[in-house]
């Protein structure tokens, strides 16, 4: 039997996991990627209210360690975290935003108006911190979300995306 969804404002790891595979009831098809392509860990504050905007945050972390996979290959004795992995996670957390607030579809990532790299993650940070702030949210025939997202590593900014776009869609193979 699978244990029931509960909208909350924190999630641990082993939460995660479940909601990746989609083991929650009541949880809708909206899911998150399993490891390695997870690169959450937690997320530690989910609200509709709050946020830059007033129209809600997230804010999730990653435990950054040094044998972490994509270190070993990007690159061979420079190790650094691809960039395209930490504007993956502000997708993900987006994605889970909105499936949190119980809307419909399969998540997809569909771009996002700016990005900016400040800084970088090596294998010496220990926590990566990632906050999106939900400018507007849609929930009609077409599932849209939209938010400002900005990536920390150790407390600093190093990452910024803003205009990131996640759509929700009920055949998300057929978009």
């Amino acid at each position: 039997m699978k244990e029931k969804f509960v909208r909350k404002s924190s999630y641990s790891y082993d939460e995660l996991i479940t909601f990746a595979h989609s083991d929650f009831e009541g949880q809708g098809e909206s899911r998150l990627p399993l490891p390695p392509m997870l690169m959450i860990d937690r997320i530690t504050n989910v609200s509709t209210d709050g946020g830059t905007y007033g129209k809600g945050v997230i804010e999730a972390e990653l435990d950054i360690k040094p044998d972490l996979w994509f270190f070993k290959c990007h690159f061979e004795e420079d190790p650094v975290m691809p960039g395209c992995l930490g504007l993956d996670a502000l997708w993900q957390a987006l994605g889970f935003y909105m499936g949190w607030t119980g809307a419909p579809g399969t998540g997809r990532a569909l771009g996002l108006d700016d990005l900016k790299f400040t800084g970088q993650v090596l294998p010496t940070i220990k926590l990566v911190k990632y906050v999106v702030d939900i400018k507007r949210m849609i929930n009609r025939k077409l599932v849209l979300g939209i938010g400002d997202g900005t990536m920390y590593a150790d407390g600093n900014p190093v990452y910024h995306a803003k205009g990131l776009k996640v759509g929700l869609f009920e055949n998300p193979n057929e978009m």
